[in-house]
């Protein structure tokens, strides 16, 4: 006997499917109208944590029901924030929740550091460390092991590329010669630095310091300026040129 879904087929093809056919093939076909309409007419305001990620599960779930794996995925990562944090491999680990249909998760998180890059403008990059930080947590601020970052920039203050270098803002990491070896050859004016603290403490260490005086000393000798080094977490950062050090 054929699957249901290829006798589901045929009888498209052979008739038309009356409403109340419809429902009874696919029951939760209402219930996603109905949640999208309601994002459509008032966005997010009144949504539930777990609807928020039903309605995104549903952009890779063609027909199935996504509200019980939305809330699984919540009740594991405690909230919005932890299930839109959590990568591909912790996302399948909820029953229902395959590579396929955490698309929308994924794609939400793509667009987010797409548009935090696009958002920032040359002008706000050297003027507001914030809109920084939130470009730099979209790319680093989540992840599990440090990762040390920089942004390099032309004479105009044009992000021309960037680099990320995973592993513990040590010496060998950060030597004058990496940092500024890469700057060179891109032809940058002047860089950002930054590295994650993966603690949740955005609070530099005296190692944080001293590394950032050095590299702004090798810097003045190649005549590349660093403009910033940002301590990112997930939800806070430190701005050397914020508080005066740099």
């Amino acid at each position: 006997m054929a699957p249901r879904s290829v006798l589901i087929k045929i009888q498209m093809k052979n008739r038309s499917i009356s409403n109340q056919d419809f429902k009874k093939i696919y029951p939760s076909a209402g219930h996603r109208k109905r949640l999208r309409e309601k994002f459509l007419e008032s966005g997010l305001n009144g949504f539930l944590d777990y609807e928020v990620v039903e309605l995104l599960l549903t952009l890779g779930t063609p027909r199935k029901d996504c509200k019980q794996m939305a809330k699984d995925a919540i009740k594991e990562f405690k909230n919005l924030k932890g299930v839109l944090d959590a990568d591909k491999t912790e996302l399948t680990t909820i029953k229902g929740i395959g590579p396929s249909n955490a698309l929308g998760l994924i794609l939400f998180r793509e667009i987010l550091e797409r548009y935090s890059k696009e958002k920032i403008s040359p002008k706000a990059l050297l003027n507001s460390a914030k809109l920084v930080a939130e470009y730099l947590q979209a790319k680093i601020g989540n992840k599990k092991e440090e990762h040390f970052m920089i942004l390099y920039f032309d004479t105009r203050n044009k992000l021309i590329n960037e680099e990320i270098s995973i592993g513990t803002l040590n010496a060998s990491l950060v030597h004058p010669r990496e940092v500024f070896k890469q700057a060179i050859r891109e032809n940058a004016a002047q860089i950002i630095i930054a590295h994650n603290h993966p603690s949740g403490d955005s609070k530099p260490s005296e190692d944080d310091i001293s590394t950032t005086k050095r590299l702004i000393d090798a810097g003045k000798l190649v005549g590349i300026s660093i403009i910033d080094h940002l301590v990112i977490t997930s939800d806070e950062y430190f701005s050397f040129k914020e508080k005066g050090i740099i």
